[in-house]
Parts: C-alpha cells; sequence; structure tokens
C-alpha cells in the first residue's frame, strides 16, 4: 500500500484495473474500506519498586488474532484490552500492584493475540493475585466459547528489574486503554451484514518515559473514519496523552454497475456453473488509493481463498489458486482490446 501512496495521474494508461488481493475464492469485491493510522503517546515517570515487593510476569496467550478488517465482526479476543480489562484495571488498586512494563500485539492492522505485564506487589498478595488469574481466564474462556478455544492465562516469578510506573501514570495508562473503544463500531446501512466503521487496539509497548498504543481505524464512509479519530483524540486530551492520525487512505465506493465487475461475474458463473458472491469488504484494498489519481478506472478484486491473514496460522489454500487462476486467465482474454 505504500506504493500505491505515491501513484501519480497519468503513469497508468489502462480503463480496467484487476486487483488480485482478495481472500476468498468464490468471492468478488467490488468495495472496500479506508482507514488510518492512529498513534497515542502518553509521557510516563518512574519510582523505585517499594522494598519487599515480588515481581511477576503475567502473560495472555493463546488467543486466535486475525485480520483487523476481514475478521472484525467475529468477536475475537483482543489480548491487550482483556489484559487492561480486568486483570489491570481492578487488581492493580485492590492488591496494590505497581506496573513496571506493558507490551501487547504486533501490528496495527492485526488483532492482538497476546499481551504480557511485569508487576510488583507485596509478598503477601502473590497467592491471590495467581488466584485472581485463574478465575479471570475462566471467565475469559466463558465469554470467548465459540470463538477462542486456546485462551492461557499465565503468571511466574521476574527479575527484570527496573523501576514502575508512579500510582498516578499507571492509574492513567491502564483507564486510557481500558476506556479505548475497540471492534465493530457500527454496521453499514447500505451494505447489509457488512462493518461500516471499525477500530483495532492493535499494538502497545512501553519505553522508559512513554507508553505508546497504535490502533487502525477503517470505515465504508470518511464521515465514520472522523468519528473514532475524535473519539481517540478526546480520550487523548482527558489522559494527558499525544495523539497523531496519518497515513489515511480512502475506500472504495462500490459500483454496482461496473462493467468488469459483471464480466468477472458472468465469466465465473460459465467456468464453475454457479455464481458468485459479489461483496464489499471492511478491510483496506490498493483500489481505493487507484481511484483517486484515476477515479474513472473501472475495478474489480479477485483471488484464492487464504485464511487466518496477519497472523502466524496464515495459509492459502492450494485448490483455489487453480481456481483463481483459471478464473483470471479466462478474464484477460475476455476483455475486448481497443485498436
Amino acid at each position: 500500500m505504500e506504493g500505491a501512496f505515491g501513484l501519480q495521474p497519468g503513469w497508468l494508461q489502462s480503463e480496467i484495473l484487476i486487483n488480485t488481493d482478495s481472500e476468498e475464492e468464490g468471492e468478488i469485491y467490488m468495495g472496500c474500506a479506508g482507514g488510518v493510522d492512529f498513534k497515542t503517546q502518553l509521557p510516563i515517570s518512574r519510582e523505585a519498586v517499594p522494598a519487599g515487593y515480588h515481581q511477576l510476569r503475567v502473560a495472555l496467550t493463546g488467543l486466535k488474532g486475525g485480520h483487523s478488517g476481514a475478521d472484525v465482526h467475529l468477536g475475537l479476543g483482543n489480548a491487550n484490552k482483556l489484559l487492561a480489562r480486568r486483570f489491570l484495571a481492578d487488581f492493580c488498586a485492590t492488591l496494590d500492584i505497581r506496573l513496571l512494563d506493558l507490551q501487547g500485539g504486533t501490528l496495527r492492522n492485526a488483532i492482538p493475540r497476546e499481551a504480557f505485564a511485569v508487576l510488583a506487589l507485596p509478598q503477601e498478595n502473590v497467592d491471590s493475585l495467581r488466584q485472581q488469574a485463574r478465575s479471570y481466564l475462566s471467565i475469559i474462556k466463558s465469554e470467548l466459547t465459540a470463538v477462542e478455544k486456546k485462551p492461557a492465562l499465565a503468571v511466574s516469578d521476574s527479575q527484570s528489574g527496573g523501576q514502575a510506573l508512579t500510582k498516578a501514570c499507571s492509574d492513567r495508562l491502564i483507564a486510557l486503554l481500558h476506556a479505548m473503544p475497540n471492534g465493530v463500531i457500527r454496521m453499514s446501512d447500505d451494505v447489509k451484514g457488512v462493518v461500516e466503521t471499525s477500530l483495532n487496539v492493535g499494538v502497545v509497548s512501553m519505553e522508559a518515559d512513554k507508553a505508546e498504543i497504535r490502533c487502525l481505524v477503517r470505515s465504508l464512509i470518511d464521515s465514520g473514519k472522523l468519528q473514532v479519530e475524535g473519539m481517540l483524540h478526546a480520550l487523548g486530551r482527558l489522559s494527558g496523552a499525544t495523539t497523531v492520525a496519518k497515513g489515511s487512505y480512502p475506500g472504495w465506493k462500490p459500483d454496482a454497475n461496473s462493467p468488469v465487475m459483471h464480466l468477472v461475474r458472468d465469466i465465473y458463473r460459465q467456468l464453475f456453473d454457479k455464481m458468485p458472491n459479489i461483496q464489499v469488504i471492511h478491510a483496506g484494498l490498493e483500489c481505493g488509493l487507484f481511484k483517486k489519481p484515476y477515479p474513472e478506472m473501472d475495478m474489480v478484486s479477485i483471488g484464492p481463498t487464504i485464511t487466518g491473514p496477519h497472523s502466524p496460522d496464515e495459509q492459502v489454500h492450494i485448490a483455489s489458486v487453480g481456481q483463481y487462476w483459471k478464473l483470471l486467465t479466462a478474464l484477460l482474454k475476455a476483455i475486448p482490446v481497443k485498436e
């Protein structure tokens, strides 16, 4: 997508674009969501861990993860939000916990599978924390039993050393992360069953003097994207954090009268004796960026079946690659060549 940002008018002569970034054989995409990267930075202060405190590492792992656009409607667990939601928000106050480190997620466009925290607390509260961890894991399993089969929450001794966040900084960071919206914000009224606007709290990281939260906002409409941006800016102001939105890219508005879309549909039906599904995807395709310098270009997106995109479980279905190739070559032959 970085290359698509640099595309200029006049470079391309074609009137048709066949995008091959779709992830489901048998589906033809004629529209997609736009998006914007959002970064929140909270300045933090540290101080020495009180004497007699015991350090522990908390690891929330085993979640499926997935594509923050195509999978956002599935209700998958977000490790960053789950760790902040109760384990930190509730237990830090009741067990006198001091936060040393917090890390979660790897990409702003992937639903985070894992999150980790390093804590210090009075020795007499260690057993209670371990018990609360077991109880909270049961809650996670109960709530997400339909979509998450192997969540794990482990508490182990840590010797990481270092200083802890001051209580005021820790409270602000945990409250900010706990309050930050995540997942589906609104479903589309125009395209039934498709997410209109969403937010993924993708990456949480901490350095010596700052904590950072990286999100990806997606929406089929610009006003939806701006609404979520406004929410995140407001949370930043309330918590004393700095906020930056950058890398905004447009969506690809569906065109039900697209000639190339109708051509792909007809060829697919001829080749495989069934109708394909015409879809709008809640994910970012380069088509929206191509449309900006080439607003009259006719576009369609196809591809083989890919499961678990943006996760370690990503796979391509080999049989679908053959079907995709058969469709693509037949489509290229069918497009009339202008003299």
